[in-house]
Protein backbone atom coordinates (compact mmCIF):
# COMPACT_ATOMS: atom_id res chain seq x y z
CA UNK A 1 0.00 0.00 0.00
CA UNK A 2 1.23 3.32 -0.52
CA UNK A 3 0.28 6.79 0.38
CA UNK A 4 1.33 9.82 -1.32
CA UNK A 5 0.59 13.29 0.02
CA UNK A 6 1.37 16.59 -1.14
CA UNK A 7 1.86 20.04 1.32
CA UNK A 8 2.37 23.52 -0.12
CA UNK A 9 4.78 25.86 1.12
CA UNK A 10 3.59 28.93 3.54
CA UNK A 11 4.29 32.08 3.96
CA UNK A 12 3.70 33.36 7.69
CA UNK A 13 3.17 37.15 9.50
CA UNK A 14 2.57 38.30 5.79
CA UNK A 15 3.72 41.96 7.57
CA UNK A 16 1.84 42.83 10.61
CA UNK A 17 0.09 39.76 11.47
CA UNK A 18 3.45 37.67 13.72
CA UNK A 19 2.73 33.86 14.49
CA UNK A 20 -0.43 34.38 13.65
CA UNK A 21 -1.21 35.18 10.10
CA UNK A 22 -0.19 32.50 7.13
CA UNK A 23 -0.65 31.98 3.44
CA UNK A 24 -0.27 28.72 1.21
CA UNK A 25 1.69 28.87 -1.94
CA UNK A 26 1.35 26.73 -4.74
CA UNK A 27 4.88 24.70 -4.22
CA UNK A 28 4.56 21.58 -2.88
CA UNK A 29 6.62 18.82 -1.85
CA UNK A 30 5.41 15.37 -2.28
CA UNK A 31 6.36 12.68 0.08
CA UNK A 32 4.93 8.84 -0.91
CA UNK A 33 4.69 6.44 2.25
CA UNK A 34 5.36 2.70 0.95
CA UNK A 35 3.98 0.16 3.36
CA UNK A 36 5.56 -3.32 2.43
CA UNK A 37 4.69 -7.02 3.42
CA UNK A 38 7.90 -7.39 5.83
CA UNK A 39 10.03 -4.62 7.94
CA UNK A 40 12.62 -2.94 5.28
CA UNK A 41 15.91 -1.66 6.20
CA UNK A 42 16.09 0.86 8.75
CA UNK A 43 19.01 2.68 7.65
CA UNK A 44 18.36 3.02 3.72
CA UNK A 45 14.88 3.45 4.45
CA UNK A 46 14.43 6.60 2.81
CA UNK A 47 14.88 8.60 -0.36
CA UNK A 48 15.37 12.28 -1.32
CA UNK A 49 15.45 14.42 -4.42
CA UNK A 50 15.36 18.21 -4.71
CA UNK A 51 16.12 20.23 -1.86
CA UNK A 52 18.22 19.33 1.10
CA UNK A 53 18.84 16.24 -0.90
CA UNK A 54 22.70 16.56 -0.33
CA UNK A 55 22.27 16.66 3.53
CA UNK A 56 19.08 15.00 4.55
CA UNK A 57 19.19 11.37 6.38
CA UNK A 58 18.13 8.47 4.76
CA UNK A 59 16.92 6.05 7.89
CA UNK A 60 14.66 6.64 10.31
CA UNK A 61 15.98 9.93 11.92
CA UNK A 62 14.52 11.93 8.99
CA UNK A 63 12.36 14.23 10.66
CA UNK A 64 9.17 13.06 8.86
CA UNK A 65 10.11 9.53 9.48
CA UNK A 66 10.14 10.45 13.07
CA UNK A 67 6.80 12.46 13.48
CA UNK A 68 4.81 9.25 11.22
CA UNK A 69 6.93 6.57 13.90
CA UNK A 70 5.68 9.43 17.04
CA UNK A 71 2.01 9.96 15.74
CA UNK A 72 1.37 6.22 14.52
CA UNK A 73 2.39 5.59 18.46
CA UNK A 74 0.17 8.51 20.33
CA UNK A 75 -2.37 7.87 18.05
CA UNK A 76 -2.84 4.27 16.89
CA UNK A 77 -1.00 2.43 19.04
CA UNK A 78 -2.45 -1.05 18.45
CA UNK A 79 -1.08 -0.69 14.51
CA UNK A 80 2.06 1.22 15.34
CA UNK A 81 4.36 -2.07 16.32
CA UNK A 82 3.58 -3.38 13.19
CA UNK A 83 3.51 -0.73 10.24
CA UNK A 84 6.71 1.28 12.08
CA UNK A 85 9.14 -0.95 10.54
CA UNK A 86 7.54 -1.62 7.22
CA UNK A 87 7.65 1.78 6.03
CA UNK A 88 9.88 3.59 3.46
CA UNK A 89 9.59 6.90 2.46
CA UNK A 90 10.46 9.05 -0.93
CA UNK A 91 10.90 12.61 -0.94
CA UNK A 92 10.75 15.14 -3.78
CA UNK A 93 10.88 18.41 -1.96
CA UNK A 94 10.35 22.00 -3.66
CA UNK A 95 10.40 23.81 -0.81
CA UNK A 96 13.37 25.81 -0.05
CA UNK A 97 15.07 25.26 3.15
CA UNK A 98 15.60 28.04 5.78
CA UNK A 99 14.18 30.49 3.49
CA UNK A 100 11.03 31.55 5.48
CA UNK A 101 8.87 29.57 3.10
CA UNK A 102 7.61 26.98 5.90
CA UNK A 103 10.02 23.95 4.89
CA UNK A 104 9.54 22.51 8.85
CA UNK A 105 6.10 23.21 8.94
CA UNK A 106 5.20 21.65 5.41
CA UNK A 107 7.65 18.49 6.85
CA UNK A 108 5.78 18.01 10.42
CA UNK A 109 2.37 18.08 8.68
CA UNK A 110 3.32 15.71 6.18
CA UNK A 111 4.58 13.11 8.51
CA UNK A 112 1.00 13.90 10.72
CA UNK A 113 -1.24 13.54 7.75
CA UNK A 114 1.16 10.37 6.49
CA UNK A 115 0.22 9.03 9.92
CA UNK A 116 -3.22 9.54 10.09
CA UNK A 117 -3.81 8.13 6.56
CA UNK A 118 -2.02 4.97 7.52
CA UNK A 119 -3.96 4.86 10.78
CA UNK A 120 -7.39 5.26 9.15
CA UNK A 121 -6.20 2.70 6.66
CA UNK A 122 -4.97 0.17 9.46
CA UNK A 123 -7.94 0.97 12.04
CA UNK A 124 -10.80 2.72 9.89
CA UNK A 125 -10.42 5.32 12.82
CA UNK A 126 -10.32 8.84 10.96
CA UNK A 127 -7.95 11.78 12.23
CA UNK A 128 -9.59 15.02 11.47
CA UNK A 129 -7.61 18.23 10.23
CA UNK A 130 -7.83 20.42 13.27
CA UNK A 131 -5.98 17.46 15.28
CA UNK A 132 -3.69 17.75 12.91
CA UNK A 133 -3.45 21.09 13.95
CA UNK A 134 -3.27 20.53 17.28
CA UNK A 135 -0.68 17.94 17.15
CA UNK A 136 1.60 20.09 14.56
CA UNK A 137 1.51 23.32 16.45
CA UNK A 138 2.47 21.35 19.61
CA UNK A 139 5.59 20.02 17.12
CA UNK A 140 6.48 24.14 15.85
CA UNK A 141 5.70 26.17 18.61
CA UNK A 142 3.22 28.05 16.78
CA UNK A 143 0.28 27.19 14.40
CA UNK A 144 1.28 30.06 11.55
CA UNK A 145 2.76 28.01 8.82
CA UNK A 146 1.08 24.73 9.92
CA UNK A 147 -2.24 26.28 9.74
CA UNK A 148 -1.98 26.88 5.87
CA UNK A 149 -0.22 23.86 4.95
CA UNK A 150 -2.93 21.85 6.44
CA UNK A 151 -6.15 24.30 5.26
CA UNK A 152 -5.17 26.34 2.43
CA UNK A 153 -5.61 29.93 1.69
CA UNK A 154 -5.01 32.30 4.46
CA UNK A 155 -5.30 31.61 7.78
CA UNK A 156 -5.36 33.19 11.42
CA UNK A 157 -4.28 31.57 14.11
CA UNK A 158 -4.08 31.21 17.84
CA UNK A 159 -1.68 29.01 19.66
CA UNK A 160 -3.62 29.01 23.54
CA UNK A 161 -5.83 27.21 22.64
CA UNK A 162 -4.53 26.17 18.99
CA UNK A 163 -7.59 27.55 16.58
CA UNK A 164 -7.56 28.86 13.17
CA UNK A 165 -9.62 30.11 10.76
CA UNK A 166 -9.79 30.36 7.02
CA UNK A 167 -10.26 34.25 5.71
CA UNK A 168 -11.86 33.93 1.48
CA UNK A 169 -8.73 35.35 -0.74
CA UNK A 170 -10.75 37.07 -3.70
CA UNK A 171 -8.27 40.45 -4.41
CA UNK A 172 -5.11 38.00 -5.64
CA UNK A 173 -4.96 34.80 -7.33
CA UNK A 174 -1.01 35.05 -7.28
CA UNK A 175 1.92 36.53 -5.15
CA UNK A 176 5.42 36.67 -6.30
CA UNK A 177 8.27 35.45 -3.84
CA UNK A 178 11.65 36.75 -4.18
CA UNK A 179 14.30 33.81 -3.10
CA UNK A 180 17.81 34.27 -1.95
CA UNK A 181 20.38 31.90 -1.74
CA UNK A 182 21.35 32.50 1.83
CA UNK A 183 19.46 30.59 4.47
CA UNK A 184 18.51 31.77 7.98
CA UNK A 185 18.20 29.74 11.06
CA UNK A 186 14.74 30.65 12.48
CA UNK A 187 15.74 30.31 16.03
CA UNK A 188 18.19 33.34 15.24
CA UNK A 189 15.65 35.57 13.84
CA UNK A 190 13.16 35.11 16.22
CA UNK A 191 16.40 35.62 19.10
CA UNK A 192 16.47 39.52 17.76
CA UNK A 193 12.68 40.31 18.78
CA UNK A 194 12.93 41.80 21.84
CA UNK A 195 10.77 40.71 24.83
CA UNK A 196 8.61 43.95 25.26
CA UNK A 197 6.73 46.14 22.98
CA UNK A 198 5.52 49.37 23.23
CA UNK A 199 1.50 49.46 23.44
CA UNK A 200 1.46 51.90 20.53
CA UNK A 201 2.84 49.86 18.15
CA UNK A 202 1.34 46.58 19.17
CA UNK A 203 -1.78 48.98 18.66
CA UNK A 204 -0.49 50.23 15.24
CA UNK A 205 0.35 46.52 14.05
CA UNK A 206 -2.99 44.99 15.28
CA UNK A 207 -5.02 47.55 13.21
CA UNK A 208 -2.94 47.09 10.12
CA UNK A 209 -3.66 43.24 10.92
CA UNK A 210 -7.51 43.67 10.29
CA UNK A 211 -7.03 45.99 7.39
CA UNK A 212 -4.69 42.96 5.64
CA UNK A 213 -8.09 40.59 6.04
CA UNK A 214 -9.79 43.70 4.47
CA UNK A 215 -7.40 43.83 1.53
CA UNK A 216 -7.21 40.10 1.01
CA UNK A 217 -10.84 39.51 0.74
CA UNK A 218 -12.07 42.86 -0.55
CA UNK A 219 -9.94 45.37 -1.80
CA UNK A 220 -6.20 45.48 -2.73
CA UNK A 221 -5.50 49.37 -2.89
CA UNK A 222 -5.01 49.25 0.73
CA UNK A 223 -2.61 46.53 1.31
CA UNK A 224 0.48 48.45 0.71
CA UNK A 225 -0.77 49.94 3.91
CA UNK A 226 -1.64 46.77 5.55
CA UNK A 227 2.00 45.26 5.03
CA UNK A 228 3.82 47.89 7.37
CA UNK A 229 5.33 46.24 9.91
CA UNK A 230 6.69 47.60 13.30
CA UNK A 231 6.69 44.62 15.51
CA UNK A 232 9.37 42.26 14.16
CA UNK A 233 10.90 42.50 11.18
CA UNK A 234 13.08 46.05 11.59
CA UNK A 235 14.61 44.38 14.89
CA UNK A 236 15.47 41.19 12.56
CA UNK A 237 16.84 43.43 9.82
CA UNK A 238 20.83 42.52 11.07
CA UNK A 239 20.07 38.87 10.25
CA UNK A 240 18.72 39.62 6.50
CA UNK A 241 19.94 43.13 5.66
CA UNK A 242 20.11 42.61 1.94
CA UNK A 243 16.48 41.09 1.95
CA UNK A 244 15.75 44.32 4.26
CA UNK A 245 17.36 46.76 1.44
CA UNK A 246 14.91 44.49 -1.27
CA UNK A 247 11.93 45.03 1.12
CA UNK A 248 12.95 48.91 1.29
CA UNK A 249 13.18 49.08 -2.40
CA UNK A 250 9.95 47.71 -3.24
CA UNK A 251 7.94 49.52 -1.26
CA UNK A 252 9.57 52.57 -2.33
CA UNK A 253 8.13 51.72 -5.99
CA UNK A 254 4.76 51.28 -4.07
CA UNK A 255 4.61 47.26 -3.71
CA UNK A 256 3.50 45.62 -0.84
CA UNK A 257 6.66 43.89 0.15
CA UNK A 258 7.12 42.04 3.34
CA UNK A 259 9.61 39.17 4.93
CA UNK A 260 8.22 36.13 4.27
CA UNK A 261 7.80 34.12 7.96
CA UNK A 262 11.54 34.74 9.28
CA UNK A 263 13.43 35.23 6.39
CA UNK A 264 15.43 35.51 4.31
CA UNK A 265 13.01 35.38 1.10
CA UNK A 266 11.10 38.25 0.55
CA UNK A 267 7.17 38.03 -0.20
CA UNK A 268 4.99 40.61 -2.55
CA UNK A 269 1.43 40.60 -2.38
CA UNK A 270 1.31 41.56 -6.01
CA UNK A 271 1.17 39.25 -9.55
CA UNK A 272 4.68 40.32 -10.61
CA UNK A 273 7.68 42.39 -10.04
CA UNK A 274 9.39 44.07 -13.18
CA UNK A 275 12.80 42.20 -13.53
CA UNK A 276 14.33 45.76 -12.83
CA UNK A 277 13.77 45.58 -9.30
CA UNK A 278 15.28 42.06 -8.93
CA UNK A 279 19.20 41.88 -7.35
CA UNK A 280 21.22 39.02 -8.92
CA UNK A 281 21.02 36.43 -7.13
CA UNK A 282 17.64 36.49 -6.31
CA UNK A 283 15.19 33.79 -7.97
CA UNK A 284 11.22 35.41 -8.56
CA UNK A 285 8.42 32.85 -8.56
CA UNK A 286 5.46 34.31 -9.71
CA UNK A 287 3.17 31.53 -7.50
CA UNK A 288 -0.82 31.00 -7.25
CA UNK A 289 -1.87 31.03 -3.11
CA UNK A 290 -2.80 27.40 -3.00
CA UNK A 291 -6.55 26.84 -1.65
CA UNK A 292 -7.03 23.53 -0.64
CA UNK A 293 -3.95 23.10 1.84
CA UNK A 294 -2.20 19.38 1.82
CA UNK A 295 -3.70 16.34 -0.57
CA UNK A 296 -3.75 12.80 -0.19
CA UNK A 297 -4.24 10.43 -1.96
CA UNK A 298 -3.99 6.18 -1.08
CA UNK A 299 -2.97 3.50 -3.47
CA UNK A 300 -3.89 -0.48 -2.08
Amino acid sequence: MRVRLEVPATSANLGPGYDSYGLALDIVDTLTVTVADAAVDADRCVEVTGEGAEVLPRDRSHLIMQIIGEVLEAEFPDVAADLSPRLSLECVNRIPHSRGMGSSAAAVVAGIGLAAELGAWSTGEEMSRDRILEIATAIEGHPDNAAPAIYGGLTVSLSAPVQSWQVPVRTLEHVTVLVPSVRLDTEVARGLIPAGIDHAIAAENSARAGLLVHGLSNDARVLFEATRDRLHQEFRRSAYPESMELVDALRAEGFPAVISGAGPTVLVLAEAVPDTLVPAGIVAHRTAIDLGGYRVSRED
